[in-house]
């Protein structure tokens, strides 16, 4: 079915968020450039560039075609990841790049290897003589054939990237190799015209420089994959095809062609292919996976279904509700996605670094050149050679770059694994800062249903009894509370009586004849209506109500017959969650609009010692401010749309969710499983990722402060060291592999770990 018109121009005129898979980043300093190439193109609004998986989110009026034209022209390919990717296709592509990437590094390895081992040990001729110039012109031109295959992409790139005016690591590779090729095939003819020590040639240096990073490159690859796993999972549970019933008939059809309001059938098994409602049937689905919750949850006639959960022993019909992009699974890959590409503070800092780097190491490369050409000793062409050249290899700032986006991948990967969908990259960074925590109540601390608590019988009737006339009177009421007398009379099998001449009186309760009997049901205004003394039962009712009890009086021939009360109980786990919070430090309150009474009732019972009750919605956000004004770093854990003003409010907005409802714009973080110790998990996967960055930033940056001048021979005064260009090319390739593998630490480090 077509949307209508006005739907479909108002859609148009919201910018399009689209995410593009870009092919040649190699370095961090390809961030800017490849953001600089997509903001340059006209219509769009904002770009999100992450180097960690190779991608870009792209959002604005834009013409696809458009972008893949702007990054062609960078030097880039790039193509529109859309819809729920084939989990399957995007490991074969990366298996497939890894394979290519250690091919590369076998090739210049094969020829490295044995042109170093020659070089030490005097295998080969010397140059200068007959013998000399014909085999290093064999080995020249047989090393620009390697340098072809395994290196031709860094020259590419570079000559691309030099047209636009910029660098990146592809710069500092073709110019360091290139080099150390071209001052070899020049020594074949102009060896006798040089001083001795500097015949040397350098023929293995730009292969095993290749070898030594098409290696790294592959190790990294193999270890970034890692990082993806929790999105491929979830990508994996969206099933191929569904079976649909169409005209009576059951087919089994693509997942695409799937329309709403379709009924479909699933069968034990297998899993549910779209979201919906049901309408037939009673089976058990297994959501661990959409939800962190590990028990099965039961499924009849009204309960809703998620797309990628796992039905279990029975059969369900179901109507589709939401399809496509649309369902709650495909939400949350979104949004898992968006988080993975946001960059918090850390990374921003080190993407502005990575785009200054490059330059700055060409600059310093030719400055090593020159000062060791004028002042080195002899031969000072040799010496100028070859610290300029270990400069440029080994100055790559990959490990920069990768420090904080590879450690928020891993990080929000895990939090979805638990049932913790991280929205913002924000707030990653934020969330272990936490000094205060603002709960609501309804939802939050409690279930947010009510049940019945408590049945008082009095003169003679018994609680059986009271149960049943109450339920009798309910069963024709539209109270929120009738349904929790309802469930706590069917509990008890108790038979409900016919009720004639019913009436509700509005915010007082209800009455009826049952039998010959009139009965009344409510509060004590009711029974004061009717003339019916309450006094006696004055210190019961006040006792209830301070155990966070609602109770209703009833009330049979004009005597009062027993008391009814219903409460919403906290959740199994809150008082748990609050006493984790509190050893962690953080400050918690309870904010409510109830009343102060059944506030402090639940408060008690949850170990919460700050309460701020009958608090308006609207009212709620000021709560947070003078919070925050007062040097708080505040956390809102709300349902996400009466507590929305306090979430956006909050440093930190974590929203009560379900597997079928992840889409609240209002919040940072969303709980899926509806559990507050996800409040602090979350916290502690927080510290433990900044941790991480922190300690990918600080060897990131040691790394290329240390190296940089060693290569540039800062030792050799002292010791007479200079760094090989070899050992430099391997050293450069390890540091981006260190990085990653840091990183994936995440995945299992236990959450109360702080490193």
């Amino acid at each position: 079915m077509n949307a209508p018109a006005s739907n479909q121009q108002a859609q148009s005129n919201e910018p399009q968020s689209m995410r593009l898979s870009i092919l040649g980043m190699r370095c961090a300093g390809c961030i800017a450039a490849v953001e600089s190439a997509l903001q340059g193109v006209a219509g769009v609004e904002s770009v999100s560039v992450n180097f960690a998986d190779h991608s870009a989110q792209v959002s604005g009026h834009v013409d696809p075609l458009q972008l893949k034209l702007a990054l062609k022209a960078a030097g880039y390919d790039g193509a529109v990841m859309e819809g729920l990717e084939d989990a399957g296709e995007e490991e074969r592509q990366e298996e497939q790049r890894y394979h290519g990437l250690m091919r590369k590094a076998v090739v210049a390895g094969a020829l490295g290897v044995p042109l170093m081992l020659g070089a030490h040990f005097d295998w080969f001729p010397l140059m200068g003589t007959a013998a000399g110039s014909s085999f290093w012109a064999k080995v020249a031109l047989v090393t620009l054939a390697v340098m072809y295959y395994s290196g031709k992409h860094f020259f590419i790139s570079a000559f691309k990237l030099a047209r636009h005016k910029q660098a990146n690591m592809d710069t500092l590779i073709a110019l360091g190799t290139g080099a150390a090729w071209l001052y070899s095939a020049i020594l074949i003819d102009y060896a006798d015209q040089l001083p001795s020590l500097s015949n040397h040639a350098y023929f293995e240096a730009s292969a095993v420089i290749l070898a030594f990073i098409n290696l790294g490159s592959a190790l990294e690859t193999r270890a970034r994959g890692k990082t993806s796993a929790a999105i491929r999972a979830l990508i994996g549970l969206q099933p191929r095809t569904a079976r649909v019933v169409r005209d009576g008939q059951e087919i089994d059809i693509p997942i695409d062609d799937v329309g709403l309001g379709e009924t479909l059938r699933v069968r034990p098994g297998e899993k549910i292919a779209v979201d919906g409602i049901v309408i037939d049937g009673h089976s058990t689905v297994d959501e661990s996976m959409l939800t962190g919750e590990s028990l099965p949850v039961e499924k009849i006639a009204g309960a809703s279904v998620a797309a990628g959960t796992l039905n279990q022993q029975g059969t369900l019909l179901f109507t589709a509700t939401r399809i496509g992009r649309d369902t709650a699974l495909a939400q949350i890959i979104q949004s898992v996605r968006q988080a993975q590409s946001s960059k918090p503070e850390l990374a921003r800092l080190a993407d502005k670094i990575s785009a200054v780097f490059v330059p700055a190491v060409v600059v310093f490369a030719i400055l090593t050149f020159l000062i060791w050409l004028m002042l080195g000793p002899s031969p000072a062409l040799g010496y100028a050679f070859v610290t300029s050249m270990t400069v440029l290899i080994i100055a790559c700032p990959c490990a920069l770059g990768l420090a904080t986006p590879i450690s928020v991948m891993v990080a929000v990967g895990r939090a979805a694994q638990m049932g913790v969908l991280i929205r913002k990259g924000e707030a990653l960074q934020t969330a272990g800062k936490l000094s205060c925590v603002i709960l609501d109540k309804t939802g939050t601390v409690t279930l947010g249903k009510p049940a019945l608590a408590s049945v008082v019988a009095f003169d003679g009737f018994d609680e059986n009894q009271v149960l049943q006339c109450a339920a009798s009177l309910e069963s024709g009421s539209e109270h929120p509370l009738a349904a929790a007398i309802l469930a706590g009379a069917a509990e008890k099998d108790l038979t409900l009586t016919r009720v004639r001449k019913f009436q509700a009186v509005a915010g007082h309760g209800i009455g009826g004849r049952i039998a010959d009997s009139h009965c009344l049901f409510g509060n004590t205004a009711l029974m004061r209506e009717n003339a019916i003394a309450t006094d006696a039962y004055a210190a019961k009712l006040a006792e209830l109500s301070v155990l966070g009890q609602t109770p209703m009086l009833l009330a049979i021939d004009g005597a009062i017959a027993g008391i009814v009360s219903v409460s919403d109980p906290i959740k199994p786990d809150s008082a748990l969650a609050v006493s984790e919070l509190k050893a962690r430090g953080v400050r918690v309150l309870m904010v409510t609009g109830d009343n102060d009474i059944t506030a402090q009732a639940i408060a008690r019972q949850a170990g919460i010692d700050e309460v701020r009750a009958q608090v308006l919605p609207k009212d709620k956000a000021a709560v947070v401010k003078a919070l925050q004004d007062g040097g708080e770093v505040v956390g809102m854990v709300g349902d996400g749309i009466n507590d929305a003003p306090a979430l956006a409010q909050a440093d930190v907005g974590f929203a009560i969710g379900s597997g079928t409802d992840v889409a609240i714009e209002s919040a940072d973080i969303v709980l899926l499983q509806g559990s507050l110790r996800k409040v602090a998990e979350a916290m502690a996967l927080s510290q433990l990722t900044v941790s991480n960055i922190k300690q990918n930033l600080l060897g990131a940056f040691f790394y290329n402060t240390l190296s940089i001048p060693v290569a540039a021979g800062l030792l050799y005064p002292l010791f007479g060291v200079l760094l090989n260009p070899m050992i430099a090319g391997a050293a450069m390739a390890m540091s981006s592999v260190t990085v990653v593998s840091n990183a994936n630490r995440l995945r299992w480090i236990p959450l109360d770990r702080r490193s």
